[in-house]
């Protein structure tokens, strides 16, 4: 098998804007400049005299022959303001970038590009609201409220590793909004964890939570401590840190979180003992809890069984069926075992899985038999694909690539469980060449603005994740209910 290289092309045509100089009290849904703002400096007003200029564009002075360098210098001086400062372009109600109300926003949060990936991807999806002749400006304005958290709390994590010695790393909690109940989203713990991540994370939960129907708000908290090469004490001591730290600001009525990646039945396990300590309190604070502590059946599977349960109506109503087909999933945690589980429940030939060092392909399909190992070295060994013997799998290991890097794995449909924008455009192009007729998201924006816009122009089935993936967040919402009855 051959393996291709990420290349990508940024090259892209810049594009001016006239933008307010911002302040603290900038209101961040317009650009345009007023003179009675405290925020009228210097640059504004150099802004507003060119656009003046660009009015009286007639009187300026051509070069002559009687003052040929004044002249010169006075057009020399405009022209430079005009391409500062003034848009030239003819304004065209058909082209979203003419009025492009994320502007600010984009400025504001340069720094955190997946958080504005996941807001321009629900910009596109809303596009025919905003474009509504009487109510379309509103719906922008409380588009961009939305952008924004209700809260965002950070703290730092100190805790014992097992030399002894005191380890730092920082923890989060983005509350996104509680609109239609509390705050609800997981946990992460993984190195690539920021506050920008996280926001990406909770504004994708906040849409995702409305879709179930439940009175759920949407949130998301994690850090950037990596479990992996942890000692379980290791990851005891820091669960039971992190949330010294978290209670203060969780509750059953107000914040409810729950796992991600990294954070399995052994970490809220963790996590929830630690809580009850601290409060003396047994109550519904977290779910995804084992059975014994008030968890709910089947809540474990729940995002991998609704991923397959969600492809298999689209695909009736298609015409199509997942029996015999050849399916790639990405990813080996919670969301990928039990997509590939139902799967082959479906008879579906399971054709792949991989975590962060490589894949393991199944050219004839994996069997139930193998899909227990793999349970087996993720959820009790914790042991990464490439350790598993030849003998326990007729699976090929394939270091340092993704399903979806691999050019001639041929496929039917393909399931990303993994991370976050792991099918770039190039990618979703092989996908598409190699035969794929349906993308199903089980993680959290695992496809770049590219990839998407290749499924969507294919023509092939193409589920987001805000769908795909929430039948794990509605199972928590029952296991909520049930905590409050006390069940």
């Amino acid at each position: 098998m051959q393996a291709d290289t990420k290349h990508t092309d940024a090259s892209e045509e810049p594009t001016m804007k006239f933008v307010r100089t911002r302040g603290a009290d900038t209101d961040p849904t317009t650009t345009e400049n007023n003179d009675n703002s405290p925020f009228h400096d210097k640059n504004a007003s150099i802004g507003l005299m060119a656009k003046d200029a660009h009015h009286r564009n007639a009187e300026i002075a051509k070069p002559t022959n009687d003052n040929p360098q004044t002249s010169f210098k006075e057009n020399h001086i405009f022209e430079g303001l005009k391409a500062k400062f003034i848009h030239t372009k003819e304004k065209d109600d058909t082209n979203p970038e003419d009025d492009d109300f994320l502007a600010p926003l984009r400025d504001r949060y340069a720094h955190q590009p997946t958080f504005l990936q996941a807001v321009e991807e629900m910009t596109e999806s809303l596009a025919p609201i905003f474009a509504d002749k009487v109510n379309g400006e509103f719906y922008k304005r409380a588009f961009l409220v939305m952008t924004e958290p209700e809260r965002t709390i950070s703290f730092r994590v100190n805790w014992t590793d097992d030399k002894g010695h005191i380890q730092t790393n920082r923890g989060w909690r983005v509350e996104f909004s509680s609109a239609l109940g509390p705050y609800k989203g997981g946990l992460r713990f993984h190195p690539s964890v920021d506050e920008g991540v996280l926001k990406f994370l909770g504004f994708e939960q906040m849409f995702k939570n409305a879709l179930t129907g439940l009175a759920l708000g949407g949130g998301k908290g994690g850090s950037d401590f990596d479990p992996k090469g942890k000692s379980e004490n290791e990851v005891r001591r820091f669960c039971e840190a992190f949330m010294t730290e978290l209670s203060r600001y969780i509750d059953p009525y107000i914040d409810v979180p729950a796992g991600d990646i990294g954070v399995g039945g052994r970490e809220i396990g963790f996590l929830y003992g630690q809580y009850k300590r601290l409060t003396k309190k047994s109550d519904g604070v977290l779910t995804g809890k084992p059975r014994l502590l008030g968890g709910s059946d089947f809540r474990t599977e729940a995002t991998g069984y609704g991923l397959i349960y969600i492809a298999n109506i689209a695909l009736a109503k298609r015409g199509g069926t997942l029996k015999g087909a050849r399916c790639a999933v990405s990813g080996s945690g919670n969301v990928a075992q039990y997509t590939a589980k139902k799967l082959i429940d479906f008879g579906a030939k399971v054709i792949s899985m991989s975590d962060s060092n490589g894949s393991i392909i199944f050219d004839n399909g994996m069997t139930e038999a193998e899909w227990k190992v793999i349970i087996d070295a993720k959820q009790a060994k914790r042991a990464r694909l490439s350790s598993l013997y030849v003998s326990q799998t007729s699976g090929e290991y394939v270091p340092n690539h993704s399903p979806w890097k691999i050019r001639d794995l041929k496929l039917d449909y393909a399931f990303p469980c993994a991370t976050q924008n792991e099918i770039n455009g190039q990618a979703a192009q092989r996908l598409i060449q190699n035969g794929a007729k349906g993308v199903f998201e089980g993680a959290n924006l695992p496809t770049t603005t590219d990839g998407q816009k290749q499924f969507r122009d294919s023509k092939i089935i193409y589920i987001p994740g805000k769908a795909a993936n929430a039948g794990g967040v509605a199972t928590s919402g029952f296991e909520m209910a049930q905590n409050a009855q006390r069940l």
